[in-house]
């Protein structure tokens, strides 16, 4: 963060300091909510959680380095007290990327938000310094926190946006606004609490309402593909920008095609020229993906040529999202259990059917590890029967659906759609698909494992990248 000192902190938060000795002091280093990421000069923002109170392990950050607490109540070290510490959080951010500058890039979307935002932050970085929002902290106090990471340095700052209702995207952008936004899709991800596309689509569509008018900048980055992303455009007064396959894209992507391992390679066209991309990612759902991180690349000035090297030389930054992993007996466990929701459990099966051609050229078979997807409402039974369909469809060699009910819906859609003996199974819980997987897996298979994060399926892969016999934790 920029070097502010605890009264100018006190001014922005409305906050009181109290066993502050030297208000004149400067915060140095990073801020952070966990006192074991203190490091030299920090600033300690002690929130109050169900289980753990911050407050208690002020002491203790002072300690390791942190300069001041930023707390809702004196706690016997240097603080800064206000009423409300993430509000207070919001507005040192609000403050902060004011006083740099920076031009920043915002996006959301039911399904690929952490992908794409990482292609984003990788291409920009290509072009000048750039922070980015480490994994999926995508909310109230995630987003905050990554804008503090900004420097005088920072050219691009890339924040993720999600929202689990109406006005939290409208809220978020009002502590870091945007001069690009960009809307991926919409789909179906908590549509339980939502409650239509139609709602979600409102939702996301309060990112483009927040940028500048185009005469001040403002940029709404659109996905040409999705009618309810494109119709975006009339809710707001920035310029808009289209990517897509679409022939009317700004951005597109033409002689789309997949190399035998599943890796999308394109020809890419932008307004100022065109250039070759083959991504290191799996899955043909990346094209578009990738078009939005060139959309914002080119909104940014970057050329045709530089976007495609920096877009090829691309990987994946977060973890559990497919992540591909070759053991050396030959067997590849794609790791994509960081979350699902039915877009991204299509792509992904789409993904494995398309590695799949160089498993079958190796004697291997493909495999979907598959467990519930969380907030879908009324949707629930339709949607996880439609994913036990397609996996059939697509040809994927054995389906393990993992957990309760909905498991159940993913593999009794699977049996309907013609899966029979043992092509489709139902297990309980992870240890037993592990169990199942370890006893029949063979060299040249390619395993994916996916469902919703509260499921924690990942340990799945974990256990089987690990080579153990039980799941990891249990």
């Amino acid at each position: 963060m920029i070097a502010l000192s605890l009264a100018e902190i006190a001014d922005i938060t409305g906050g009181r300091p109290h066993d502050i000795p030297d208000p004149s002091v400067r915060i140095t280093g990073p801020v952070v909510i966990d006192s074991r990421q203190v490091e030299a000069g920090s600033l300690f923002a002690a929130f109050a959680g169900e289980r753990v109170d911050g407050h208690e392990f002020a002491e203790g950050a002072v300690a390791a380095g942190a300069a001041a607490v930023l707390a809702t109540r004196p706690v016997g070290v240097p603080a800064i007290v206000v009423d409300d510490v993430e509000k207070a959080l919001g507005a040192l951010a609000r403050a902060v990327v004011h006083r740099l500058g920076t031009d920043v890039v915002a996006l959301t979307g039911s399904a690929g938000k952490t992908s794409t935002k990482d292609l984003i932050a990788q291409v920009l970085q290509a072009h000048a310094p750039t922070v980015w929002t480490p994994g999926s902290l995508n909310n109230e106090i995630g987003l905050p926190l990554t804008a503090l990471r900004a420097t005088e340095e920072t050219r691009h700052l890339v924040l993720e946006m999600g929202a689990r209702g109406i006005g939290h995207i409208a809220y978020l952008t009002g502590l870091t606004p945007p001069r690009i936004g960009v809307v991926l899709n919409v789909g179906t991800a908590h549509i339980g609490e939502f409650g239509g596309r139609e709602q979600i689509a409102v939702a996301k569509g309060e990112l483009v309402e927040a940028l500048p008018a185009a005469a001040d900048g403002g940029i709404a980055v659109l996905n040409a593909d999705d009618p309810l992303v494109r119709a975006m455009s009339a809710r707001t007064k920035a310029r808009t920008l289209l990517f897509g396959e679409a022939d009317d894209a700004d951005v597109r992507a033409a002689d789309v095609r997949m190399t035998p391992s599943g890796q999308p390679s394109f020809t890419l066209h932008t307004p100022t020229g065109c250039g070759e991309v083959t991504l290191r990612l799996y899955g043909e759902h990346h094209v578009s993906n990738a078009l939005a991180a060139a959309a914002v690349a080119h909104a940014l000035g970057m050329s045709a040529q530089e976007t495609a090297k920096a877009l090829s030389g691309a990987g994946t930054l977060s973890r559990w999202r497919m992540e591909v992993t070759e053991r050396a007996d030959g067997v590849t466990v794609v790791n994509d259990a960081y979350n699902a929701n039915p877009e991204s459990m299509r792509a992904a099966l789409r993904a494995l059917a398309a590695m799949g051609g160089a498993a079958r050229a190796n004697g291997g078979r493909t495999w979907a590890v598959l467990g519930p997807m969380a907030e879908l409402g009324d949707a629930s039974l339709a949607e996880h029967d439609a994913v036990g369909r397609l996996a059939v469809r697509l040809n994927v060699s054995k389906l393990v659906a993992v957990g309760g009910i909905e498991a159940s819906w993913l593999q009794l859609g699977a049996y309907n759609e013609g899966s029979w003996g043992e092509e489709s199974v139902l297990v309980s819980d992870a240890q037993a698909a592990v169990d199942l997987l370890r006893s029949e897996l063979r060299p040249g298979d390619v395993v994916l494992v996916k469902a919703s994060r509260s499921i924690g399926l990942e340990r799945v892969a974990e256990a089987l990248l690990a080579g153990e016999g039980e799941v990891a934790g249990r």
